[in-house]
């Protein structure tokens, strides 16, 4: 099996389609087809079904897919030992990271480096913390710098480097603006405006009103912080915000409880070879880690 076509295939399942596999791949759909059936031909087997327009994997092909992962990611591994016997910092890193970590606290870093590195092509992308975590599971990404998750994932090496601190808030006309003290159960009565329901700060915002008996009623969801900072201020409901987002723009509650804090960093595949772009883009990091997330447990 050649590279080239574990690649087209590979695209194919991801985007259930032959014209976008082409797309990604910079191929005709003819010349995805033609790499496909040369991959049908080696494995002695039919890979996907076509019915209309749907492209979906056989029997065969679901038993090929995580093989197939494997397989590129040891050939990248390889590629990226033996560039890094030569000690050159170079090359492309592919890294993800949150938008709201990507506009607060990745700036100087990122300036940093590719100033320290200009010969590093970066391939940045901005997804939800979700997604960058799965795609480092995968062998997608080399580093994703976002949310940490309650429970990391055994096969992960994570190290958190800020802390966000998230304060409860509102609206200057919202009713809960004119109560104080105000303690953790008040906020069940009125509707909140919370990340996605899979994501996780919103599992943290659940679990903490959950340990107190307590339910959140969520009126609407957005993956997007600076949108649910807008939501707040119209009034369509209370919500947590990190320090970061804080101003005069919104009001914040003064709730009698102790402060949600959720843990920002990095995370890599313990099984990957990183290269010397990635070694050098950690150790930065590593120097931007905070006192709060040294001692986060």
């Amino acid at each position: 099996m050649d590279t080239q076509s574990l690649q087209a295939f590979l695209a194919v399942a991801d985007s259930g389609s032959f014209s976008l596999a082409g797309e990604h791949l910079h191929l005709t759909q003819p010349a995805v087809s033609k790499r496909i059936a040369t991959l049908e031909d080696q494995v002695g087997a039919k890979l996907f079904d076509r019915i209309g327009r749907r492209v979906s994997l056989t029997e065969a092909g679901h038993l090929l897919l995580p093989r197939a992962r494997q397989i590129l990611v040891m050939v990248d591994d390889s590629r990226r030992a033996l560039s890094n016997l030569a000690g050159d910092v170079a090359g492309s890193l592919t890294m993800a990271t949150s938008h709201h970590i990507g506009l607060h606290r990745l700036p100087p870093l990122l300036k940093a480096y590719t100033q320290a590195h200009p010969e590093v092509r970066m391939d940045m992308r901005f997804l939800d913390s979700e997604q960058a975590y799965q795609g480092v599971l995968d062998g997608d990404l080399e580093i994703a710098v976002v949310t940490l998750a309650p429970v990391p994932d055994p096969q992960l090496t994570v190290a958190p480097v800020w802390v966000d601190r998230l304060r409860f808030v509102c609206g200057h006309d919202h009713p809960l603006a004119s109560l104080d003290p105000l303690p953790l159960s008040t906020l069940s009565s009125f509707d909140a405006v919370l990340p996605g329901h899979l994501t996780f700060t919103r599992g943290i915002v659940v679990d903490t009103f959950a340990r107190d008996g307590l339910k959140v009623n969520v009126a609407l969801s957005t993956n997007y912080l600076e949108t649910l900072k807008m939501m707040v201020t119209i009034g369509l409901g209370w919500s947590v915000l990190p320090e970061t987002l804080i101003d005069e723009e919104v009001h914040v509650l003064p709730i009698e409880h102790r402060p949600i804090e959720r843990p920002l960093g990095y995370l890599v595949h313990k099984s990957r070879t990183l290269s010397n772009a990635a070694r050098s883009m950690l150790t930065m990091l590593d120097e931007a880690r905070t006192p709060e997330a040294r001692a986060w447990s």
